[in-house]
């Protein structure tokens, strides 16, 4: 996920993120506006903004993701907790009582006996039966591998606010750039009138 750069002896390491284009600050406004596709500060300013509205889309998909990982993070630790608890109650022969649940805000009262075996549901209509040592060691890595992804997608959120900012600022040089040029252009027509 890391790309290594050397530049002049020194090892810089850059991270890249999720194929997000980076956003490069304009520096100099009058070289950016000679460049092809510039001819006039509308059309600069019409590709910045699309540029803008991508890395709008961009961050609507990953804060969507982001929701979707923080749902499943405590989903996965509660059944992480039912498990150990499962595992502690398998070697006696008293019946667990719990309540599971129907439906949204209905719960049944049911007698569970001692049991090596659980069935976890993966998602898209599927369940299937594991022994309890395997449905742990599964949600444990499914734990891991989601917390690294809300971390990497938190990182990438981070990294897109970097992008809107210099979009931003890079709209607003280039429209300066354009009132500035209208008003020298304004002025040397007034003289020239008089």
């Amino acid at each position: 996920m890391a790309a290594t750069i050397e530049t002049s002896g020194a090892v810089q390491t850059k991270k890249k993120h999720l194929g997000i284009p980076e956003a490069v600050f304009v520096e100099d406004v009058d070289s950016f506006m000679k460049q092809p596709g510039n001819e006039t500060a509308d059309s600069a300013l019409r590709k910045l903004d699309e540029q803008y509205q991508k890395y709008k889309y961009m961050e609507l998909n990953l804060s969507q993701k982001k929701l979707r990982l923080k749902s499943q993070i405590p989903q996965i630790t509660q059944t992480l907790e039912i498990l150990r608890h499962m595992q502690k109650k398998k070697e006696t022969t008293d019946p667990m009582e719990t309540h599971f649940l129907l439906a949204d805000n209905v719960y049944c009262k049911a007698s569970v006996p001692p049991t090596d075996k659980v069935c976890l549901w993966l998602g898209a209509n599927v369940m299937l039966e594991y022994d309890i040592d395997e449905a742990q060691a599964l949600l444990e890595k499914n734990l891991s591998t989601a917390s690294r992804n809300l971390e990497t997608l938190e990182d990438d959120l981070d990294f897109l606010r970097d992008q809107f900012t210099t979009t931003e600022v890079n709209m607003a040089r280039v429209y300066n750039w354009d009132v500035k040029r209208r008003s020298k252009e304004n002025l040397l027509k007034s003289a020239d009138k008089s």
